[in-house]
């Protein structure tokens, strides 16, 4: 089988190198100096067990037809992606792997519907430089969460399933899409470290920060709520425990935060946002946060923090500056009140 994986950056390279080194005939699509990296040193995955050198094949375009497709690009660049490698896909199965919720119904108003299998990354990865890349996982026993966004052929996930177990641990969800706003919910507080330019880590031992991300992750569920939308169980992502932290008194619910952030480990975690804007690309924050900002206008449910965490974030792309954490919480203004209401 012939896989190729459309957006080599930091995920797509660790799916792409780990198949690769379970014995999968792979070719990472890329951008030039990784490629150039990977052909020249091979791809350095820096993980948990101490780096790995693995020799995979990387090009900077498709030209040939692969008996599937890993999609690892941003959601923003994904109608651009696939159109145009779109004379190359026929037929081909399709792996949806962003972030966000917006990402299966893009490819299928390009592609249709019945070559597509949607995904969940479970797992933290950082670009770190052309050709290096890092991988771990320290708060769930699953990486990839796999299935079928239009119920279309649930067979073909057990295939699939069995490959993708070769290099990642891999579960099948039997409703994909709730799975994605489930998601969604968890990484709203994605957007925070795209501002300040701080791991979570560091993000977190300000008591002002947690509260923020509280209040993020609460208008989130406010929303979708009253959108009437369901969420799926995620491996990793304890929504109900999230639900009643949500409700508890942000003293309370702020420590649970503290704790909950030191079983991430000593190793930064640089959210998939924050990597982008170092790297100067665009965010996925409108697919993010603007998600529920968008929601929240068409339900009538204010989102204030969401709303200016977006604005931020824009804001940071534009001018390449980030914002101290004092200079956060004195512009949250009267929307860091609306948290402790």
């Amino acid at each position: 089988m012939k896989i190729a994986v459309i957006g080599a950056g930091a995920v797509g390279s660790v799916v792409g190198g780990l198949l690769s080194k379970a014995g999968e005939d792979v070719t990472l699509i890329g951008r030039t100096p990784h490629v150039d990296a990977i052909s020249q040193r091979g791809l350095l995955l820096d993980g948990e067990s101490g780096t790995t050198v693995i020799q995979v094949a990387a090009s900077e375009s498709l030209d040939f037809h692969p008996d599937l497709v890993l999609l690892a690009v941003k959601t923003q660049d994904v109608e651009c992606s696939v159109r145009e490698v779109r004379s190359y896909l026929s037929g081909v199965p399709l792996l949806t792997m962003q972030n966000g919720v917006r990402s299966d119904d893009l490819v299928a108003g390009i592609l249709g519907e019945e070559d597509l299998i949607s995904s969940v990354v479970m797992f933290h990865s950082v670009f770190l430089e052309p050709g290096k890349v890092s991988f771990s996982n320290p708060t769930s026993r699953v990486d990839l969460l796999i299935g079928e966004p239009f119920g279309i052929n649930a067979n073909r996930l057990q295939r699939l399933s069995a490959l993708l177990n070769r290099a990642l641990r891999t579960h099948i969800s039997e409703d994909i899409r709730g799975a994605h706003w489930a998601k969604l919910i968890w990484n709203l507080n994605n957007a925070v470290p795209a501002v300040t330019g701080l791991s979570i880590q560091e993000n977190n031992r300000c008591p002002r920060i947690r509260e923020l991300n509280i209040g993020l992750i609460r208008e989130g569920f406010e929303v979708i709520e009253s959108a009437g939308i369901k969420t799926a169980p995620v491996p990793g992502v304890p929504l109900s425990l999230i639900k009643t932290m949500v409700k508890m008194p942000l003293l309370v619910s702020s420590f649970v935060v503290k704790s909950k952030t030191r079983s991430l480990g000593k190793t930064p975690v640089l959210t998939s946002t924050l990597q982008s804007i170092r790297r100067g690309r665009s965010t996925e924050i409108d697919y993010l946060n603007g998600e529920i900002v968008n929601l929240g206008k068409q339900n009538d449910v204010p989102t204030p923090l969401n709303s200016l965490v977006v604005e931020l974030v824009h804001q940071v792309e534009s001018t390449g500056e980030f914002l101290a954490v004092d200079e956060l919480t004195r512009r949250l203004g009267l929307a860091f009140s609306v948290v402790k209401t």
